[in-house]
């Protein structure tokens, strides 16, 4: 795991400047609208399809001839839903010129010598084309726009003129993308195509695989594809004229759950040694929206790539840092940007790289992250005293050990954690001796499980569990770990169509007996090829490993590590087209778990303790049952 550096060396007047200040009027500020060419004619109508781009920049810079950096956010959200946990639209006046953009990124940092750029993604809003969700077209609409940014793209003063409109008399070409969920996930997209003058990229809750979003190794995610997202988000006039491209989503994304190339398409990852770019990842841990494989497969290849990088983990479901760390995340992003964009050495690329919530509003750091002790370690189920009531440890399975468990939709994760000690038929669940000392587990884990169903097909959940009591965020609650208040702060300077005066939010947390802090799905007819199911042959065995999302999660000293083994995680997966019953051979199953210290801590920390199960009459209490996810990057708090 490679750490931050430094960047390159500043001049001397950088060097001497260690943090931008408000000094520029925002109520002077220019406000204008551009449409950059694309390249692209993704509606088919025979002209270039140009993405409606507006900026609000510092008017007295630009009398001064200086040039600025831009910080950008490309969404297709700023008509059809709004942005931030308002849901705040953009807003023009009669000619059309721009008023209020949404968030805090135009009101704090355009007084502070940058430009803010809200760009409408093709098909949405203002633009032309049509919205492909996560495709070519998607990314093309930002990457147009930092092109034209540096020079390098033609930008034009209407929707239909000639009159070209040009950045390089007031831009620098450095450029920086931020936005949660989806504007997040072009954010990555762009980041992955290596184009130049994109300094840094700030990815909240975002997506690295839209295959990841839909699917989990060929288990429904959800019970729509990506088809209804584009429609979702294009403009009235765009679903009038994007049948086509609709039909083209609709084949290259079939239910089965098979890889296309549409998919491949939509594939940040692989990409990840193109980017050049710092990188800023903010995740939820608890994210059931863009879940966390998300986060922790992009930072792995960025990992691998050498890229700079840094991240924000916190408690909560998908939720922007805004409301839930409001006032270090300014600070932060404030300097982040200043380092990236404007050269100052502030010393923020050389701060921890992680910042990890243990509990709420109570946050930890790691200069590396996953820390450099955390070593993959296999965690072995074995049979119990009951019936799907086994042991986890180290030590294997005795020849022969089996489990056996029936899928029943109409339970989930909550429920099987809530009965990890009483024997039952919808789950497997092995749980460790009462630790002695506390656990870390820092990263991303496997469960590779050897199954024999009795029908044709088959869908597994795997969970880690936490069984212990703690007060954590409620994710599963309306505002996935916040509550919003009545009362505002301000964040920079207001006009009378454009506040800076966001509500203030506090943690909604509750008491629970027990935390699922990492979970994963897959299809078990994906068990010869993860991209391409087949139907399974009951009475056969078939060995599949399940990706667990990432997670940093610390098991207290007197609390107990479980993993727990079922089908359908209700409101999480789609159920499969049969009701199967499982007989796991525990022998061929595993979990390889990343331990900081690995199997000598595991050990130490399960040492001299009896296993056991909880001396209790009534089921363990877990979080708010987390309601069903609309398929919407953007979710409820967008």
């Amino acid at each position: 795991m490679s750490v931050l550096v430094p960047a390159r060396a500043p001049g001397a007047q950088a060097a001497a400047v260690r943090e931008s200040r408000p000094v520029y009027s925002y109520d002077d500020a220019v406000r204008e609208s551009v449409w950059v060419d694309t390249g692209l004619d993704g509606d088919g109508d025979g002209r270039g399809d140009r993405v409606a781009v507006d900026i609000v920049r510092p008017r007295e810079a630009a009398r001064q001839g200086r040039r600025i950096p831009v910080i950008m956010e490309a969404s297709p959200y700023y008509s059809c839903c709004g942005r931030g946990n308002e849901s705040q639209r953009k807003t023009y006046d009669a000619q059309g010129n721009p008023v209020r953009f949404p968030l805090f990124y135009d009101t704090y940092f355009v007084p502070r010598g940058y430009a803010f750029v809200a760009v409408d993604l093709a098909g949405t809003n203002r633009s032309d084309g049509c919205d492909d969700v996560g495709g070519r077209s998607d990314v093309q609409s930002a990457k147009a726009v930092v092109d034209w940014l540096g020079g390098r793209a033609v930008g034009y003063t209407t929707r239909t003129g000639a009159d070209r409109a040009r950045a390089t008399g007031w831009s620098t070409g450095a450029t920086g993308m931020i936005g949660k969920s989806w504007d997040g996930t072009v954010a990555n997209g762009v980041a992955a195509t290596g184009v130049p003058g994109l300094k840094t990229i700030v990815p909240i809750g975002a997506i690295s695989s839209w295959y990841d979003y839909y699917f989990a190794k060929g288990a429904p995610l959800y019970g729509s594809g990506p088809e209804w997202l584009s429609d979702h988000v294009n403009s009235p006039d765009a679903r009038a004229r994007c049948g086509a491209v609709q039909q083209r989503i609709v084949d290259g994304s079939p239910r089965t759950g098979d890889w296309t190339r549409l998919w491949s398409e939509r594939d940040y990852v692989p990409d990840a040694g193109k980017v050049r770019a710092s990188v800023f990842v903010v995740h939820g841990a608890q994210d059931l929206n863009v879940r966390a494989k998300h986060f922790g497969q992009w930072w792995d290849a960025l990992a691998d790539a050498g890229v700079e990088r840094k991240i924000w983990l916190s408690q909560t479901g998908h939720v922007d840092p805004f409301d839930f760390r409001r006032a270090e995340w300014v600070r932060t992003l404030h300097r982040w940007f200043d380092h990236y964009l404007l050269g100052h050495d502030n010393g923020v690329d050389r701060e921890p790289m992680a910042d990890i919530e243990r509990a709420p509003d109570r946050w930890a750091t790691d200069r590396v992250w996953p820390p450099r002790t955390t070593v993959g370690t296999t965690l072995r189920p074995a049979a119990g005293p009951a019936s799907g009531v086994g042991t986890l440890g180290l030590t294997p399975a005795r020849p022969g050990a089996r489990e056996t468990f029936t899928d029943d939709p109409g339970l989930g994760e909550l429920d099987w954690a809530s009965a990890v000690d009483t024997a039952t038929g919808s789950k497997a669940g092995f749980v460790s001796r009462p630790l002695g000392r506390d656990l870390r587990l820092s990263g991303s884990s496997t469960v590779t499980v050897t199954a024999t169903p009795n029908t044709t097909s088959a869908h597994l959940s795997a969970v880690l569990v936490d069984l212990g009591p703690d007060t954590i965020r409620d994710y599963g609650a309306t505002g996935e770990g916040i509550t919003t208040l009545a009362g505002r702060t301000c964040w920079g300077a207001s006009t009378p169509g454009d506040s800076a005066c966001f509500k203030e939010t506090e943690a909604d947390t509750t008491t629970v007996g027990f935390t699922v802090f990492s979970r994963g799905w897959a299809d078990l007819g994906n068990w010869a090829d993860e991209r391409e199911g087949r139907p399974l042959v009951p009475g056969r065995a078939r060995t599949l490993t399940l990706d667990l999302a990432a997670a940093d999660h610390v098991v207290p000293a007197g609390h107990r590590l479980a993993l727990i083994i079922g089908g359908t995680d209700r409101d999480l997966i789609d159920p499969p087209a049969s009701t199967p019953t499982l007989t796991l051979d525990l022998t061929r199953t595993s979990a390889k778990v990343p331990v900081v210290g690995g199997a000598r801590a595991f050990a130490r920390a399960t040492a001299g303790a009896r296993w056991q199960a909880a001396p209790r009459t009534a089921p363990l209490d877990g979080v708010t049952a987390p309601r069903p996810v609309r398929p919407i990057p953007g979710g409820t708090t967008r």
